[in-house]
């Protein structure tokens, strides 16, 4: 592993995606990672402006260089790559593989917010062409999967005779809001991802798949009261198969206020998630398509404040001490940058990664999150950020 030194400071970095999360993982590399520029890719010129004006507005925009160009041409994306040390990427999670590769051909590494673990395994099949470039490729590096599993890591570490580990997280409005209680909080096709499929979890020991939007449990969280949490799928990634043998228990369950389920269940029970286009009119449509475009009007609330909430328990035997130790994160939206906790949630962990990359911190490759990110230099860059992470031992 190389030293580390240095990270992006005074370097060039890169961002795929000039959205929600896109836009405030440049923020963070240029203002807590110290990057001596940052070139946005996106392929909406709109998109890039309005995100290149917000980071005026915070003073960074001299250091800023934006670049039109279509993510799915990957001889163009590598190019635009070229002289960057290290990149986020914040495209859909379809996009992640060819922003891969093309970070490979670039001489680029990069951390992608992933979320899909299947699409995220076609990251890590690209681990020896990465070793042998000397770039990191780091899939699912944002909030969950991302900053929830690296906890998970830590507390593993803590905790030796650990065998068990669950999360619990969610990008919530700071009250409820209908027809949902929800707001969004990242893109709806992510949403409908995760509320899509299976989880994937430890049980006993052995990795089982849970329906996504079952198991209904309720709890009570510091700060945002009761709430619900059930199965979704992407928030363990790989983390069960790397601890399969250690651990008994590795599961993840997104958190809502009460009765959100209930009627996401009903959509999802009338077939409103499908991707498999049916006969409608004239013509014929994506169940899944018609939902995005009747859920953005009522669920796209930018004047309605949020807040993310996330907590890890690691849990060891009962003759252990400690017995447990436990991770707790809530954060509201910024009003000073105007960034959402959504977008400080996932934009500063990712960008953290990024910068580990560039400092040597993580070996060449592609990596599994919970096994090639070093959670100890992890943690002290994220400290740097502004997010209240508590940790105590039980």
């Amino acid at each position: 592993m190389a030293s580390a030194q240095g990270g992006v400071a005074g370097r060039e970095a890169a961002v795929l995606g000039a959205g929600r999360q896109g836009t405030a993982a440049a923020f963070d590399l240029l203002r807590f990672g110290g990057a001596a520029r940052v070139r946005l890719i996106d392929a909406d010129p709109v998109r890039l402006s309005d995100a290149a004006l917000r980071l005026q507005h915070l003073g960074l925009g001299d250091s800023l260089e934006t670049a039109a160009v279509d993510a799915t041409d990957e001889r163009a994306l590598a190019k635009a790559l070229e002289g960057a040390v290290t990149a986020v990427c914040a495209l859909p999670y379809r996009l992640g593989p060819a922003a891969a590769r093309a970070a490979l051909a670039a001489g680029c590494s990069l951390a992608d917010l992933g979320g899909n673990t299947e699409i995220s395994r076609r990251i890590l099949e690209l681990d020896r062409p990465a070793r042998e470039r000397g770039v990191c490729l780091v899939p699912d590096t944002g909030l969950a999967p991302g900053l929830a599993n690296t906890l998970a890591a830590d507390g593993l570490r803590r905790l030796p005779a650990a065998r068990s580990v669950r999360i619990w997280c969610g990008g919530l409005p700071q009250t409820p809001i209908p027809p949902l209680g929800y707001r969004q909080v990242f893109s709806i096709e992510g949403l409908l991802n995760e509320y899509s499929g299976d989880a994937v979890y430890l049980r006993g020991g052995e990795i089982v798949r849970v329906p996504a939007l079952s198991e209904r449990e309720e709890l009570e969280l510091p700060g945002v009261g009761r709430v619900e949490a059930f199965p979704t799928s992407g928030g363990t990634s790989t983390a069960p198969e790397t601890f399969r043998g250690r651990l008994d228990t590795y599961e993840y369950r997104t958190v809502r206020y009460p009765g959100h389920l209930e009627r996401f269940k009903t959509l999802a029970d009338l077939g409103l998630l499908g991707e498999e286009k049916i006969p409608a009119g004239d013509g014929h449509v994506r169940p899944r398509d018609l939902l995005i475009r009747l859920l953005a009007p009522l669920i796209d609330r930018p004047d309605v404040p949020d807040l993310v909430v996330l907590r890890v328990e690691v849990e060891a035997p009962e003759d252990a001490a400690p017995r447990r130790v436990i991770y707790d994160l809530l954060d509201r939206e910024d009003r000073e940058t105007g960034f959402t906790a959504m977008e400080r949630c996932t934009a500063h962990p990712a960008a953290v990664v990024a910068e580990m990359a560039a400092a040597g911190e993580i070996d060449p490759g592609a990596q599994r999150l919970e096994t090639g990110v070093p959670p100890e230099p992890f943690l002290e860059r994220l400290a740097r950020r502004p997010l209240a992470l508590t940790v105590r031992e039980e």
